[in-house]
């Protein structure tokens, strides 16, 4: 268990192992500790981690929406719009990697 103290952002600014004034306790795996402590680089492999678990939650409110438990208007529009955006860059990617074209001929 560490303790930090934050900056007025929230960011962290300094890491101790006993408590001091107005410092918090935070896990020692806690993502953004650890980011602070390797000098603003993420530990190897925690980036594609976060890149797959993106992934999850992007088809999981896909699958939210399609069944009509939520609706696309119901999250906030930063997330909408971020949504499209990923979404669209999904397809452009999947178009990209269509080698065989989208008419639907057999070869």
């Amino acid at each position: 268990m560490f303790h930090v103290i934050r900056n007025a952002d929230g960011a962290i600014q300094a890491v101790a192992r006993q408590a001091l004034p107005a410092s918090e306790p935070l896990d020692e795996r806690d993502p953004e500790l650890m980011l602070f402590l390797n000098g603003g680089i993420s530990p190897p492999g925690f980036d594609a981690a976060d890149a797959e678990f993106v992934r999850v939650l992007e088809d999981l409110i896909d699958t939210l929406i399609s069944k009509n438990v939520i609706r696309h208007t119901d999250l906030p529009p930063a997330a909408q719009q971020k949504l499209v955006k990923r979404k669209g860059m999904r397809n452009r990617m999947q178009g990209a990697l269509d080698l065989l074209g989208g008419d639907g001929q057999v070869i």
